[in-house]
């Protein structure tokens, strides 16, 4: 007899229909195959599959058993597959005698006494059902709140073999999850740092706040005790909330790779990614066999931060130039093609040279400028500030006054992003995510700010990119300002920021 019951597969973080078939015949020996290209976890879901039927109390067909996963050219991976394998089982055995499971999706990993576990993707699925026009799914109740977020279809926990049995059959129904108010779970991040708590660094805190308000990348310059790190875990606490969609952006990214915490439905802070330096490209950039986001997907509409950023090996380094560049990365294998999106704000600190201090001699500078060429020109290009963090002089370190902090910051952001979103027609996209087109149309220099770019464009020698940053950079400035127009102040503030064009320490090959 045979059976069908629909689940899905992750390619990425793209959910596609899978159906799961189940054949029990009724000629030859006692034998289970399961086929479609299943990896090793779902080839040993089978003795979860029949050791949770038996545990259950229901009968395990002694028969010659085939499970096809379609489409039989997609990789499967995971134990998701446990509980639509066993429903499938059960239904060709007679103990679920209704079709009620035609127009549910169902994913969930088995225990041995039945119970039904948490699986990777919950959401992603939901949002499939959704599109496919089906009336509900039933996933692990750990998940039940994080697919529940989706907000398209009814959501069905639960928690045991026996229960979604008895429901499918209409002996009890199980209650939907309910809906998620996602604007309610939206809000405002409590700071780990309070940039009042620096002390001094009123430039670099500036310069933040122009990254934060446009969403540029930025690199701080200084010797080690300077208050980099510290400024870095206080940036969150000035970046706007997230919105509605972005939300469920990251949570799909987070749930594909089973990252979301029990319990919770979604992610509701913008998050922030901290690679060790001696982190992988796979492990930053996302692939590997099965290809899986790395770091910068996680980063997706937050913040990576890249602490000593000369110490990260230059292939790895170099691999976020198009990243940065495209808000995505295309991971390809022989077998497919996938794009995992990266839209991140890169924040970057590092040392003049390798002991953390500043050069005070001639051959110093020499090993300043060989250390921070470890930094090619194309990459520092796509960085649109380049700050100094001078140390903090006795008095400021001392001084009872507090300098401005992350609520005067917050306040700026958000009102130069709200006048760009109104500039925008409404769309919340910063100046550092319009296009070529956009940015000519909002960012037009004539007169004097356009002779001061022309002229710092021929003694700094920069690039078309730098050009495109510095007019961008110089649209926050006077958003933050409230000026309409960009003046030759808000250019010259933004040409100050690309410190190392200045200082000529990076490759400019490459």
């Amino acid at each position: 007899m045979l059976a069908q019951l629909h689940s899905f597969v992750l390619q990425g973080i793209d959910p596609l229909p899978c159906e799961v078939e189940v054949d029990v015949g009724e000629e030859g020996l006692p034998k289970t195959v399961i086929v479609g290209l299943p990896d090793a976890a779902v080839k040993e879901s089978l003795e979860r599959v029949r050791a949770a039927i038996s545990n259950s109390g229901y009968p395990f067909p002694m028969a010659r058993l085939l499970v096809n996963l379609a489409p039989a050219d997609i990789r499967k991976e995971g134990p998701a597959y446990d509980l639509p394998i066993a429903l499938g089982l059960l239904l060709a055995g007679g103990v679920i005698q209704t079709d009620r499971h035609r127009r549910l999706m169902v994913a969930g990993e088995l225990a041995l006494d039945g119970r039904v576990r948490r699986v990777s993707g919950a959401i992603n699925l939901a949002i499939l059902a959704e599109r496919l026009g089906m009336e509900g799914v039933i996933v692990p109740a750990e998940n039940a709140r994080e697919a529940a977020a989706a907000g398209g279809v009814p959501v069905y926990p639960a928690d045991s073999l026996g229960s979604v049995v008895s429901f499918l059959n209409g002996i009890h129904e199980i209650e939907p999850a309910a809906r998620v108010d996602i604007e309610a779970l939206l809000g405002d991040a409590e700071p780990a740092v309070d940039f009042g708590a620096v002390r001094g660094q009123e430039a670099a805190k500036r310069a933040m706040t122009v990254a934060a308000a446009g969403g540029h990348n930025l690199l701080m310059l200084g010797p080690a005790g300077t208050g980099k790190s510290m400024m870095s875990k206080a940036l969150p606490g000035i970046l706007p909330p997230l919105t509605r969609e972005e939300a469920l952006e990251i949570t799909r990214i987070y749930s594909a790779v089973g990252q979301i915490p029990a319990g919770q439905s979604l992610v509701t802070r913008r998050p922030v990614r901290t690679p060790h330096h001696t982190a992988s490209a796979v492990a930053v950039v996302g692939g590997g066999t099965v290809p899986r986001p790395g770091e910068i997907s996680l980063a997706h509409h937050g913040v990576l931060f890249l602490d000593e950023a000369a110490e990260f090996p230059r292939a790895v380094l170099e691999t976020l130039r198009q990243p940065l560049e495209d808000g995505a990365v295309t991971i390809t294998r022989i077998h497919a093609s996938l794009r995992f999106p990266a839209r991140f704000m890169l924040l970057a600190a590092m040392n003049p040279t390798p002991g953390g201090g500043t050069p005070d001699s001639a051959g110093g500078e020499r090993a300043m400028a060989r250390y921070l060429g470890r930094l090619s020109g194309p990459l520092m290009d796509r960085v649109d500030l380049h700050v100094e963090v001078p140390p903090v002089p006795f008095d400021e370190l001392t001084t009872k006054a507090r300098g401005t902090d992350t609520a005067t910051m917050r306040g700026q952001v958000l009102a130069a992003r709200s006048i760009q979103s109104e500039r925008n027609g409404g769309a919340l996209r910063p100046n550092a995510r319009l296009s070529g087109q956009e940015l000519d149309r909002v960012a037009r220099l004539e007169g004097e700010p356009l002779g001061l770019l022309k002229e710092a464009m021929a003694e700094l020698g920069l690039s078309a990119r730098a050009y495109d940053r510095i007019r961008r950079v110089s649209r926050t400035i006077a958003d933050l300002e409230g000026d309409p127009e960009i003046g030759a102040h808000h250019v010259g503030e933004a040409i100050a920021y690309r410190l190392l064009d200045r200082k000529g320490l990076v490759h400019s090959g490459g």
